[in-house]
């Protein structure tokens, strides 16, 4: 998202169908752009798009064989990714509704929630379905892919590895799901911002949070919070 940055050399090629399950990003990518004041740009915007999914909250299919409960109950590692059941997405909780000083402004419309702090702190948290067609090697490439698909710029250099909760309940020990983080530095009189995202190629579904927050200071306590509070909902198929 910085000016200037070279582009990655073996961005990933999407056919068209990639294209299309792509499309579900493209709506919300506007809105992340002006919620972090960064300008992104989304290759082919005559792509077809194809309609929104529902949050991967919704009653989910039941994979025979597979043991769900115990997928939920370890961490999640970008290496473990192929251990969930094929297809059916994961979730994001609205936890971040009840933490002091958050108030939600947005809950689940097309798969989008928005939070305001009262320090003016701004997160929107994203599930995607359907995502198939650019699920790459494993999930960290696939989520590397993701952010580049977003926006060429990004390389993987950029991007660090952090986590958030997989299931259980905020403030007690739980497993924790690997994420990567893009954060953007601040300039005088900008928000401060980052980007949290993981891609799950065997789920078929991403998960994207935002944040922007007034400097520095306000978005690493923001962070700690959607990290806390925003707790990643495994598959229940």
């Amino acid at each position: 998202m910085t000016a200037g940055m070279a582009v990655r050399g073996d961005r990933i090629g999407v056919d068209v169908n990639a294209q299309a399950a792509a499309g579900l990003w493209a709506g919300s990518l506007l809105a992340v752009s002006a919620l972090t004041g960064c300008s992104v740009g989304v290759p082919d915007p005559a792509a077809p798009k194809v309609e929104q999914a529902v949050t991967a909250l919704a009653t989910p299919t039941i994979t025979p064989g597979h043991d769900a409960g115990a997928v939920a109950a370890k961490d999640m590692p970008f290496s473990a990714g192929g251990t969930l059941a094929r297809g059916v997405p994961v979730g994001i909780s609205d936890g971040l509704k009840d933490a002091p000083g958050w108030k939600p402004v947005k809950q689940n419309v097309a798969g989008e929630s928005q939070y305001l702090k009262a320090d003016s702190c701004l997160v929107a948290a994203k599930v995607r379905t359907n995502q198939s067609p650019l699920a790459l090697a494993d999930d960290k490439e696939s989520t590397v892919g993701l952010f580049a698909y977003l926006d060429p710029s990004i390389l993987p250099g950029y991007l660090k590895t952090s986590t958030l909760r997989w299931g259980g309940e905020p403030a007690r020990p739980g497993p924790r799901a690997e994420v990567l983080v893009l954060g953007k530095p601040s300039l005088p009189g900008a928000r401060s911002t980052a980007v949290m995202a993981r891609f799950f190629g065997t789920a078929a579904s991403s998960v994207y949070i935002s944040i922007a927050c007034p400097d520095a200071g306000s978005l690493a306590a923001a962070q700690a919070d959607v990290v806390e509070r925003l707790v990643l909902v495994p598959p229940a198929g």
